[in-house]
């Protein structure tokens, strides 16, 4: 009798039944991301794709907080964090749709503010999100202007492109 996971599951169901929405912002703060990355798009006219993602991982054994967040915000998809890595179990919880994340999830975090260095990065994505829904990033200044707006924020990131190339068109 495995009583660990009958366990687990009991504490999963639980939880999920009252989740106040302050622990869904003190749990982005610790597991969540607002990503903000740039691909190169020969297809395009500036060359570069701007990608928005609001992103929040955790375990397997987690995944039920996922779920509800999801349920909470009422968007986005869940997938494993990397599906052909056999040793990351991950999953990840995403938000991309620009509707979303204008209609949904910032309103949400502007309800219910971030506490660490994530708020200055959820500020900066949020300003990122509007310019770009505002079609800032189809103009040559628009797109600098992004470009310039990411690459403020001084934190450590495993950027694939620098400030040098984005800007060399």
């Amino acid at each position: 009798m495995n009583t660990g996971k009958k366990l687990q599951s009991a504490d999963n169901q639980q939880v999920s039944k009252n989740v106040h929405d302050d622990y869904f912002s003190g749990f982005v703060d610790g597991e969540g991301c607002f990503y903000v990355g740039f691909s190169k798009r020969t297809d395009l006219p500036l060359g570069w794709q701007i990608i928005t993602e609001f992103h929040v991982s955790q375990n397997p054994g987690s995944i039920n907080v996922l779920k509800m967040l999801q349920k909470r915000l009422e968007c986005g998809y869940l997938k494993p964090n990397h599906a052909k890595n056999n040793s990351d179990k991950t999953w990840i919880y995403i938000v991309k749709e620009r509707k979303d994340l204008l209609l949904k999830v910032f309103p949400f975090f502007d309800t219910h503010p971030l506490q660490t260095t994530k708020h200055t990065d959820y500020l900066l994505f949020k300003k990122v999100v509007k310019l770009i829904e505002k079609k800032n990033h189809l103009t040559r200044e628009g797109f600098q202007d992004i470009v310039n707006l990411v690459f403020s924020n001084k934190r450590e990131t495993r950027k694939r492109y620098t400030k040098e190339i984005l800007l060399h068109f």
